[in-house]
């Protein structure tokens, strides 16, 4: 911990508490209540007079006019005179203070340290640590990617992690007026990253929609996915379960495949993504049913979400340990969970295993979508935010290999009741697997209704959480930029960017949605997430430079981080990144859903879409050399030097770093 300040020095400090109105735990919109030596040169400094001045942290303060005779000393009447112009000075600044918080208002924090740590892992455990990590496992090798996986999160992922975090709990703004404090030619990616969480907005509530959909059909005796004699029905529908004689061939397709496809997603009624058909009214009143509840959870902030949160983020773990218990009970479900850790240490040799696990990792912790440094800009200054990341990275790594054995111990149960290999029942991959498979799954097991309402709610709970923090990213980022515009509009701000969302979600919910949440989610936003995470790494470790940012840690939590914090944020998390994008840029996805390859055009869609976000990037950098005054030189100097002070709680005042 930094030296404490001397007993005269706090006594000097304190006496600047009347005349600034900065209240304990107050944070002041501009600190003026510390004036600097400079600003009035007409005041001898302490160090002068041979008072102990400056402050421990670097800090100096103002000193009253009759500190000189407090401390015995025989001042000059000028000195006095002048120094009673700058109290003066300050107390005009003090009232200036009041009037910004007043008119701003002052920055609130989590009721409780739980409520920040659930609402973060609320965010980082979503719908794709149960779809997406079970599949990509055992697609590269089983137990043997846990290692890559593992790799990848300890040098790459929880250091972009804890770097996000202790960011927004150190300067304390969202993700557009932080980079002020940091290097403000990259403020672009902050706007940038507001436009990526609207399209994320657009399509990862309509699968929401889809689960609350499910849901409200799960409320009858028999699920409707459960037979072949509905009028969604064609004749390869094939009910296996019901009838051990009924073989299953190449053309068969199960009653919830046909349910998923043809009646919820009614995707048969659209030719493809030049003709997506009309709008479904049932799941356009779902998505507004969800959009409501985000709504009424997060127009308060995070005081009001971080209650819901006790809610959303610890439900699910209460339905995966029934689910767990409950397929470990099955036939068969050995033999899914054998298929998911067996190793295959011949694929550890395979490069797409190594992107593979790299960008799991990323995507699964999320840095980069402005949310950590949302939420922690809320925290306390002093917040161990280091223990805080490692835990929440660890929960979140856990859920997802926990996540495999609820999956696939129901697969190997398919596989028995099929009498077909895991390998064949597990080649569904994303919502697929768990609205054609799990729910096919779910109808046939005993008490099939109460096992279909817990897991539909256990999706929409986890898909809450990460709406609740990917729009917090957003309204936070959109209050710290503009706050004499909407710091007291929040609530209307929030249903404005609702709406907007709503409207930007309704190609979605067309008949062929389905095609365009493929889309975004391949294209649209995963390579402008990974090239602006990419850029955050490099102005962070580069140009606002490692030793000033372990300065700041050092500065929160009394301790500075080590040389493999530092080796990772300047080297290894770069590369991390830069190794993702390259492979996914020379080797893009190929697009297929369903029976319906995507065009070529597509693909060109969806990188247009994807630009249209990063290219905020370079443009506000040339918008920033073009308005700055100077030389070249001159320019580029003064957009790569913050250009304003961070607030530092000490004591009952805040101090501007220096």
């Amino acid at each position: 911990m930094e030296k404490a300040a001397p007993d005269n020095e706090t006594q000097l400090l304190a006496s600047q508490k009347e005349p600034g109105g900065c209240k304990e735990g107050d944070d002041c919109a501009e600190n003026r209540l510390l004036v600097q030596n400079e600003a009035n040169p007409a005041v001898p400094s302490q160090g002068d007079k041979g008072a102990a001045n400056q402050i421990s942290n670097g800090f100096s303060g103002a000193q009253s006019p009759s500190a000189g005779k407090e401390g015995g000393e025989n001042v000059p009447s000028a000195t006095l005179a002048a120094a009673a112009t700058t109290t003066t000075t300050s107390t005009t600044c003090g009232v200036e203070v009041r009037q910004q918080l007043m008119e701003v208002g002052e920055r609130e924090t989590w009721s409780k340290k739980v409520d920040f740590l659930l609402s973060v892992i609320g965010y980082a455990v979503d719908l794709g640590n149960v779809w997406r990590f079970p599949y990509i496992c055992y697609q590269n090798g089983g137990g043997a990617f846990l290692i890559p996986y593992t790799i990848m999160a300890v040098f790459g992922g929880i250091p972009l992690f804890y770097m996000e975090l202790a960011l927004g709990q150190y300067h304390r703004n969202g993700c557009i007026s932080i980079w002020r404090k940091i290097c403000p030619i990259f403020k672009g990616i902050g706007y940038a990253i507001c436009i990526i969480a609207f399209y994320i907005a657009s399509y990862y509530n309509t699968i929401m929609a889809w689960a609350l959909y499910y849901l409200v059909s799960s409320f009858t005796a028999e699920l409707p996915w459960t037979s072949c004699k509905n009028a969604w029905n064609t004749g390869n529908c094939t009910n296996y379960f019901s009838n051990n004689t009924v073989a299953w061939t190449a053309n068969s397709t199960s009653p919830a495949e046909e349910f998923y496809i043809r009646h919820v997603l009614q995707i048969h009624r659209a030719r493809g993504l030049d003709d997506l058909g009309g709008i479904s009214w049932q799941l356009t009143l779902c998505l507004l049913f969800i959009f409501t509840i985000v709504y009424f959870s997060i127009w308060k902030g995070v005081k009001t979400s971080g209650k819901v949160v006790w809610v959303t983020a610890t439900f699910p773990y209460v339905i995966l340990f029934i689910l767990l218990i409950r397929g470990a009970t099955l036939p068969g479900a050995w033999r899914g969970v054998l298929y998911y850790l067996k190793p295959d240490w011949q694929k550890l040799l395979a490069t797409e295993v190594w992107v593979d696990a790299a960008a799991q990792i990323f995507f699964s912790l999320g840095p980069g979508f402005g949310v950590l440094l949302a939420f922690a800009s809320y925290n306390k200054f002093h917040n161990n935010c280091y223990q805080d990341a490692l835990v929440t990275s660890a929960v979140n790594c856990m859920t997802s290999f926990v996540s495999g054995f609820v999956i696939f111990t129901v697969l190997g149960y398919m596989a028995e009741m099929r009498n077909e290999e895991v390998s064949e029942v597990a080649k569904d991959t994303g919502p697929s697997l768990l609205f054609i498979t799990y729910a096919e799954a779910i109808a046939n097991m005993p008490a099939s209704t109460f096992f279909a309402i817990i897991f539909f709610l256990m999706l929409i709970t986890l898909g809450l959480d990460s709406t609740f923090a990917g729009l917090e990213g957003v309204i936070t980022a959109v209050l710290d930029e503009f706050p004499h515009v909407w710091g007291k509009r929040r609530e209307l701000f929030v249903l404005g960017f609702i709406v907007i969302c709503f409207m930007g979600a309704l190609s979605t919910l067309t008949f062929g949605g389905a095609y365009v949440v493929k889309l975004f989610e391949d294209y649209a936003t995963g390579p402008a997430v990974l090239a602006v995470v990419f850029l955050e790494s490099i102005s962070v470790a580069w140009f606002y430079g490692v030793n000033q940012f372990c300065s700041d840690v050092k500065e929160m939590l009394g301790f500075s981080p080590g040389w493999y914090w530092r080796v990772c944020w300047v080297a290894i998390s770069p590369i991390f990144l830069l190794f993702i994008i390259c492979s996914f840029m020379s080797s893009p996805p190929d697009l297929r859903l369903f029976d319906y390859n995507y065009p070529y055009w597509t693909m060109v869609v969806g990188y247009c879409i994807g630009t249209s976000s990063f290219i905020c990037v370079p443009a506000y950098m040339v918008y920033r050399l073009a308005t700055t005054p100077g030389t070249l030189k001159e320019r580029i100097l003064k957009s790569i030097t913050p250009e304003m002070a961070t607030e530092i709680p000490f004591g009952d005042i805040h101090m501007n770093a220096v």
